[in-house]
């Protein structure tokens, strides 16, 4: 198989990507792979699992330019860290708990490619399980007593509301006893 880049040099690295049910596969030779930042595996530069994300993503192009032909934009800059968003898409990591904060609105479409939801939606942990399972309820009924409030169905709000109450009443009951 030939790369899919230069289409000249035999295929070595073989990338597969799922998201939301859909297979993409890549296949690059390992000049290529240089050439786009990529590590090779059991060489001295390693394996990059952060730059192939960031550059199947295309971090940097999304985040560089505001449209085509466009001007980078101003860049988004960590007030604790220092971190830019250019720096983490490369690096694939946050460098501090506040830049989960300022780079937030950047994240659910990124997460939303790559795992398909925003959500967890895994196991449940058995002791933590049954409040999980409420507070999950909790916001589900959250967001139904919004649509009905838009919807001015205001009697069964009422009633979404009670409900909603009563389940934060028994986790916070449950809260009390275990401590």
């Amino acid at each position: 198989m030939l790369c899919q880049e230069c289409e000249k040099k035999p295929a070595t690295l073989h990338f597969t990507k799922i998201v939301n049910g859909e297979k993409t596969e890549f296949h690059i030779c390992e000049a290529c792979a240089r050439e786009r930042g990529e590590g090779i595996p059991g060489t001295a530069n390693g394996f990059s699992i952060h730059s192939l994300l960031s550059g199947l993503l295309d971090f940097e192009q999304a985040s560089a330019m505001n449209g085509i032909g466009a001007k980078p934009q101003q860049q988004l800059r960590c007030d604790n860290c220092g971190l830019t968003y250019t720096q983490f898409s490369k690096m694939g990591r946050f460098g501090c708990s506040n830049c989960y904060v300022q780079f937030g609105n950047k994240l659910d479409p990124i997460l939303k490619r790559v795992h398909g939801n925003t959500t967890h939606v895994g196991k449940i942990p058995k002791r933590a399980g049954e409040q999980i399972q409420v507070k999950r309820e909790v916001e589900v009924l959250r967001q139904d007593l919004q649509a009905r409030i838009e919807q001015e169905d205001f009697e069964n709000a009422a009633q979404i509301r009670d409900r909603i109450r009563e389940l934060e009443r028994n986790i916070a009951d449950a809260q009390e006893r275990h401590g």
